[in-house]
């Protein structure tokens, strides 16, 4: 039995719909079905009555749900007390974030971290956003930043992932400049010649909001694909080299547009602005994360 099941139980309770409940855990349906069977098989009961609409727990169900959660949290309140030996001693504070933010934002955030709470160590990973949700699901992260926009939510329980918005980041078309400084390459390009493009791999979060701002864009766009990525980082490198155009966040190429090596292929487009969001669990017992969440909370508002 994993304990990842008795999450994906409680989400059906929650939410008496499997569907939403695949949502709040960040899996497919088909996922989350084949996970609650393999419950029920343990268990050797039906835990989840499907003949009804919404989906009910049957009275085993109602049962496991009640005992899990307590058994639940002891474990989690256990797993916490037996990493201690193995975590920062001290003051700490455990942190994943997506690729970009951990190199752009999360710097000036641990700064600010330091302003409110002194001396503070810090353990930083950096994953695309499905797998630092899930990260933060299990427990095994204390906070998460990442972007967030909505056309693209994070479907977290509120109650169980709090969030800050943080701030903003702008996701901008831009390109290397000519010898005169304009762009190489200018939007929207024509059906003849169209404009090289710098993307994103599918199935990444700026790949699909690249694909937002392109429908945002008001005009068709001629682009052709010439490179893909999965960070923002590697494409602002590629935009250096003269290549094509890249949908970069600011953050990423702020000093580049600052000092002029590159600049926005389309001057009159105003950016998709995107979220900059910290996600914590109610779960967590580190008292430097509590102490630290109230800070914040009182900065932001």
């Amino acid at each position: 039995m994993q304990i990842k099941w008795v999450d994906d139980l409680l989400a059906v309770a929650q939410t008496k719909n499997f569907s939403r409940a695949a949502e709040l855990r960040c899996v497919t349906q088909s996922a989350l079905s084949r996970r609650i069977r393999s419950l029920e098989d343990w268990a050797g009961v039906e835990l989840v009555d499907r003949s009804t609409y919404p989906v009910q727990l049957t009275a085993a169900g109602r049962t496991f749900c009640d005992q899990g959660r307590e058994a639940l949290a002891a474990l989690i309140e256990l797993r916490t007390s037996l990493r201690q030996d193995e975590m920062m001693s001290g003051r700490f504070v455990r942190i994943i974030a997506s690729h970009t933010l951990s190199v752009t934002f999360l710097p000036e955030l641990l700064g600010r971290f330091q302003l409110l709470q002194g001396e503070l160590k810090a353990r930083v990973l950096s994953a695309n956003i499905h797998d630092a949700a899930i990260a933060l699901s299990e427990g095994r992260c204390d906070l998460m930043l990442i972007y967030n926009h909505p056309q693209a939510p994070i479907l977290l329980d509120p109650d169980r992932f709090p969030s800050l918005s943080l701030g903003t980041d702008l996701l901008l078309p831009v390109c290397a400049p000519d010898s005169r400084g304009q762009p190489s390459f200018s939007l929207p390009g024509r059906q003849s010649e169209p404009v090289p493009q710098l993307g994103y791999s599918s199935g990444t979060f700026l790949g699909h909001m690249e694909q937002v701002a392109i429908e945002n864009s008001g005009e068709s766009l001629h682009l052709w694909r010439r490179h893909e990525a999965d960070m923002a980082i590697h494409l602002v490198q590629m935009a250096l080299r003269g290549l094509g155009v890249a949908w970069l966040p600011h953050s990423a190429a702020r000093t580049e547009l600052a000092t002029g090596r590159l600049v926005c292929a389309a001057p009159d487009l105003s950016g998709l602005p995107l979220d900059i969001c910290l996600y914590r669990s109610q779960t967590s017992l580190n008292p430097t994360l509590q102490s630290l969440w109230r800070e914040l909370e009182a900065a932001v508002s």
